[in-house]
């Protein structure tokens, strides 16, 4: 039986639901999809907002031969089959899905095939690009990134279903979905085949023993990730360890894991302790050079310091105020005193006068002169 969510897939740009920055009327991929502009990009964001979808109509639109892979299992084997396809008259696009999967070396080899025009990527993932992505096959791919869907854009996929529900268990679902289609409907497609009709109770019963699939597969990234985190703010080693031997067995990313913990030492324990930067960092090394099973140990030694280090949120929240004053303000000038006088002119209008290295008089634009930052 064809899954729900293959049945209610849309076809065009028409039918597509959220991403309005990139699908709406002279947004970039509406205008690529009707130029049928050909060229690789990559698309960047939560799970359920569409990636897949916006490959399929974009190669469509381009009357190209879609292949589809995911970088979880493809290689270089899967990447020269593709190649040496002898079709005739049609671009061929790659689908990648979880194209931060590839390691550097499968990059590596895909590269001159984009280079040279005989593949053009399409690229999808859940993570930072930049921090996945080698540099030159990034520099050939535009990246878009795409939203959360909201509240509203779920409940019209959820609509599409044509399903009989009350509205207080579309609400319910709707809620529960989190910016997700895909578990939306997931979730609407298992109520109604085990029990035949969507109520409420049934809805809940369904999504309570998903969640036992959902631990085995992974699929509480982002539940997971949260927990694991807050976990090391409150300071509790033990509820941290937990959550990452869940993420290490449910076959997590363990650089995903590693790269929170980088943020987590300058965002949670920033000034208080120092030197857990430097940790964090070695962390995401022994990561990248060990691999698993073996780095798992490494963070767990990590995990472990990071939980018991004193935290303090200064720079990070000083920082977030810094941000809200150049949004208000925008390009306040710089005091003259602190500006290169780099030519004979400047230093005639004052470049430079004045500045004394270790003044106690704010450096602060004029607007901003008894702002604190920094408590």
């Amino acid at each position: 039986m064809e899954p729900l969510a293959s049945k209610i897939r849309p076809k065009s740009l028409d039918d597509f639901k959220g991403q309005e920055h990139l699908v709406g009327e002279g947004k970039p991929l509406n205008v690529a999809v009707k130029k049928k502009h050909l060229f690789s990009f990559i698309l960047w964001g939560p799970p359920g907002t569409g990636k897949t979808t916006l490959g399929r109509i974009y190669a469509k639109a381009l009357n190209a031969k879609l292949y589809e892979l995911s970088a979880v299992s493809a290689g270089k084997e899967d990447i020269k089959k593709i190649v040496e396809d002898d079709t005739k008259g049609s671009p061929k696009v790659l689908f990648l899905d979880e194209i931060h999967r590839f390691n550097k070396s499968q990059q590596d080899f895909l590269l001159p095939y984009v280079e040279e025009g005989e593949i053009t990527l399409i690229g999808a993932t859940t993570e930072n690009p930049s921090f996945e992505v080698i540099s030159p096959l990034l520099s050939r791919c535009k990246i878009f990134t795409l939203n959360e869907l909201s509240e509203e854009e779920i409940f019209s996929i959820i609509e599409r279903a044509g399903f009989e529900m009350e509205k207080e268990a579309k609400d319910w679902l709707v809620s529960v979905a989190g910016g997700d289609a895909r578990r939306a409907v997931n979730v609407l497609d298992d109520t109604y085949n085990l029990y035949g009709k969507i109520t409420l109770e049934n809805l809940k019963e369904t999504l309570q023993s998903q969640f036992l699939r959902y631990d085995k597969k992974g699929e509480e990234h982002y539940n997971v990730i949260s927990a694991f985190i807050k976990s090391m703010r409150a300071s509790q080693p033990d509820a941290a360890l937990y959550y990452l031997a869940r993420m290490i067995e449910a076959g997590e990313d363990p650089k995903f894991i590693a790269r929170r913990m980088v943020i987590f030492a300058s965002e949670d324990i920033g000034l208080a302790q120092p030197t857990a930067l430097v940790v964090a960092n070695d962390v995401f090394r022994a990561v990248e050079t060990i691999g698993l099973p073996e780095c798992g140990i490494n963070l767990a030694h990590g995990t472990a310091y990071l939980s018991n280090c004193k935290k303090d949120r200064s720079a990070y929240n000083a920082y977030l105020s810094a941000i809200k004053d150049v949004k208000r303000y925008g390009n306040l000038p710089v005091p003259l005193m602190l500006r290169n006088p780099e030519t004979k002119l400047m230093k005639e209008m004052g470049y430079g006068e004045g500045y004394e290295k270790y003044s106690k008089e704010s450096f602060l634009p004029e607007k901003l002169k008894r702002k604190r930052y920094l408590e």
